[in-house]
C-alpha cells in the first residue's frame, strides 16, 4: 500500500492552550501556570514577548507607574529588566545607583530597554513552569485552524513555521493572545474589526455614517539603530525608495520623509530634530533604548534608538481579514516605508548644519534579531476585537465625557489602567485622535466572548472599539488582561463555572476579586493620586 506523504497531526492536551505569546499571552501563561494548570502557549515568532521584544517597542506607560497601577508581576518584569543590567551590564556608578533606573534614557518611558533583555526577563519568569513541565512554549507556531463542538472550542491546531507539521491541542480552556486576534475567526467567534459608527456606538469619535471595518490604525516595522560619527553604514537604497521619498498624506503637512510632522493632540504642525541640542523635539532621544552615558566608557560604541515614529507608520493599506496576496503586499510596503526612512535619514535628511544626511546611523539588526534589521513582527495597534458580553466606549473614560473627573465605575472590574485615548493615522486617512482619558478599570465582561464558553480575549483583542482601543493597547493594560484571563481560566476549571457564569454570580465574582487581589492585581485606582 502507498504511503501518504502528509503526516498526522501531532495531539497535545494541557488545562488551557494560550495562542499567541505576545504580552497578553506571556502574562496569562504566568498565572495559569502559577496556578497549578498545565498550560501550552504558542507563538509564531522565535521570541514570546510580543510588543516588548518582537515587536521591539519600549513599554509606554503612565505617571505613576513607579508607586502603582499595574499588577504584582509586571512590576516584578520592570524590576527584573533593572536587574538584569545592574548584574550583568558596567554600569556608571551614578547609574547603578539610581532607583529607577532607565538603561536608555528616553522621553518616552521611565524604562526604555532593549527588546533581548525583556526577553530574558520573560524566560527567566516562566522557567519554573517551563522546567517543571507545567508550561509547555512552542515558538515558530501558527493557529490555522479550530475545531468547534457547538458553543465549545474543542482544539486548535498550530503549524511549525520551520518543519510545516501540524500539532493539533486539545484543552478545556483556549486563550485567544495573538497581536491580530487571528483565533476568532478560526473559532468562528464573532468581532468586530475597524472603526464602529457614531449610530451603533454613540462615541463622540466614532465615524458618522456606515462602520469603516477596514479603517484601523496604522502598524509600523520598527528597528533599532545607533550612531557612529565618522563611519558610513549606508544600507542599499531600498526597492521602494523613491515612491517613499516623494509620498505625501492629503492630510500630512509634508512629505512623509521629512522633519515636519503633527501634534497629535492638536494637529499643529511641529517640526523634529534627530538629535538633543536644539529646542525641537529629539527623535532619537523619544525611545532611545540606550543611552551609552550609563554604561562604562566605549562599552556601547553609540547610544541605541529605537524607530517607532511618525514617519515609519504605515497607513495604506490593513493586514487584517484582507487576502494573502494583499497582506503580504502591505507588510513588504510596511518594511519598505522604514528602510526608506533609515536611508533618507543617511543620505537626505536636512542637518543643523546645513548639510545632508547621517551616514553614521547603523542599523542594529542584532538587536532586533532579524537578518533585515526590522523588528521580527510588525507593531500592531488594532488587532481583531470580540464581540463581548460588555464593551467599554468612549462615554465610558474619555475626560470631556466625564464630568465629575473619574471614569466609570465597573463593578466586576479586573485591573485598572490609565492612558491617553491614542489612535495614530487610520488605513482610512484619517488623522490622529488623541484626547485625554482617566484613570480607568478593566470590566471582566470585555475579556468574554458573546457566545463561546471556552474562549477568553487576552490581549488588545477585549470587548472595546476602534476608540477605546487607543487606551488599553499599552504594556502594561495588555498584560494585566492577559494576567486576568490566566487566573479566569484556572478559577473556572476549579470552580466549574464558566466565565459567564463566573461573572453572573454575586458570590463567585467577588471570590475570583478576592483571588485577583491576592495575586497582587489593584482593581481600582487609589483615592489620592501623586501631581
Amino acid at each position: 500500500m502507498a504511503q501518504s506523504n502528509e503526516r498526522q497531526p501531532q495531539e497535545r492536551r494541557a488545562d488551557i492552550a494560550i495562542i499567541g505569546g505576545g504580552t497578553g499571552g506571556c502574562a496569562a501563561a504566568l498565572a495559569a501556570a502559577e496556578s497549578g494548570k498545565t498550560v501550552i502557549m504558542t507563538e509564531e515568532t522565535d521570541w514570546i514577548g510580543g510588543q516588548l521584544t518582537s515587536q521591539a517597542v519600549p513599554p509606554d506607560e503612565h505617571p505613576w507607574i513607579e508607586q502603582f497601577g499595574c499588577t504584582r508581576t509586571y512590576r516584578q518584569f520592570r524590576d527584573g529588566v533593572r536587574d538584569y543590567y545592574r548584574r550583568l551590564f558596567p554600569l556608571t556608578s551614578e547609574a547603578r545607583s539610581r532607583a529607577a533606573l532607565n538603561p536608555g534614557n528616553g522621553s518616552v518611558s521611565r524604562l526604555c530597554h532593549e527588546p533581548r533583555a525583556a526577553l530574558a526577563v520573560l524566560q527567566d519568569m516562566l522557567a519554573p513552569y517551563v522546567y517543571s513541565g507545567r508550561l509547555t512554549i512552542l515558538t515558530r507556531h501558527r493557529a490555522v485552524a479550530a475545531s468547534v463542538d457547538g458553543d465549545d472550542i474543542r482544539s486548535v491546531t498550530v503549524r511549525d513555521a520551520g518543519t510545516g507539521l501540524l500539532t493539533t491541542i486539545a484543552a478545556a480552556y483556549f486563550l485567544d493572545a495573538t497581536e491580530c486576534g487571528d483565533l476568532l475567526p478560526l473559532a468562528g467567534a464573532e468581532y468586530v474589526t475597524g472603526a464602529e459608527s457614531f449610530a451603533e456606538t454613540g462615541e463622540p469619535h466614532a465615524v458618522q455614517g456606515e462602520p469603516l471595518p477596514q479603517d484601523m490604525q496604522g502598524f509600523t516595522y520598527c528597528f533599532a539603530m545607533d550612531y557612529i560619527p565618522g563611519e558610513d553604514h549606508t544600507i542599499e537604497r531600498p526597492e521602494r525608495y523613491e515612491f517613499w521619498r516623494q509620498y505625501k498624506a492629503d492630510f500630512w503637512p509634508d512629505k512623509l520623509l521629512s522633519w515636519t510632522g503633527v501634534r497629535p493632540h492638536t494637529l499643529e504642525p511641529v517640526t523634529y530634530e534627530l538629535f538633543e541640542g536644539t529646542d525641537k523635539f529629539s527623535l532619537f532621544g523619544y525611545r532611545r533604548i540606550v543611552d551609552k552615558r550609563n554604561f562604562a566608557d566605549g562599552f556601547y560604541p553609540g547610544s541605541v534608538t529605537l524607530v517607532n515614529w511618525p514617519q515609519n507608520d504605515y497607513w495604506l493599506g490593513s493586514v487584517i481579514d484582507v487576502s494573502d496576496e494583499e497582506r503580504e503586499r502591505h507588510l513588504y510596503d510596511a518594511k519598505q516605508l522604514s528602510l526608506s526612512l533609515l536611508y533618507w535619514l543617511q543620505t537626505e535628511a536636512p542637518r543643523p548644519d546645513g548639510g545632508q544626511g547621517y551616514p553614521g546611523l547603523r542599523l542594529r539588526k542584532d538587536v532586533v534579531g532579524t537578518d533585515d534589521g526590522l523588528a521580527m513582527y510588525p507593531y500592531i495597534r488594532e488587532s481583531r476585537r470580540i464581540k463581548a458580553e460588555f464593551t467599554v466606549l468612549e462615554q465610558h473614560v474619555a475626560t470631556a465625557c466625564r464630568p465629575d473627573g473619574k471614569a466609570e465605575t465597573f463593578d466586576d472590574s479586573v485591573g485598572i489602567g490609565c492612558y491617553r485615548i491614542d489612535l495614530h493615522p487610520s488605513t482610512g486617512n484619517r488623522h490622529y485622535i488623541d484626547i485625554s482619558s482617566l484613570p480607568f478599570q478593566i470590566p471582566l465582561g470585555c475579556l468574554i466572548p458573546i457566545r463561546l464558553n471556552n474562549l477568553l480575549a487576552a490581549c488588545k483583542n477585549i470587548g472595546v472599539t476602534h476608540i477605546t482601543n487607543g487606551c488599553y493597547r499599552l504594556h502594561p493594560v495588555e498584560w494585566n488582561i492577559g494576567e486576568a484571563a490566566g487566573h479566569l481560566a484556572a478559577g473556572c476549571i476549579d470552580r466549574g463555572l464558566s466565565p459567564r457564569g463566573l461573572r453572573g454570580s454575586e458570590p463567585e465574582l467577588r471570590a475570583f476579586q478576592r483571588r485577583l487581589t491576592a495575586s497582587g492585581i489593584e482593581l481600582a485606582w487609589p483615592a489620592t493620586r501623586p501631581v
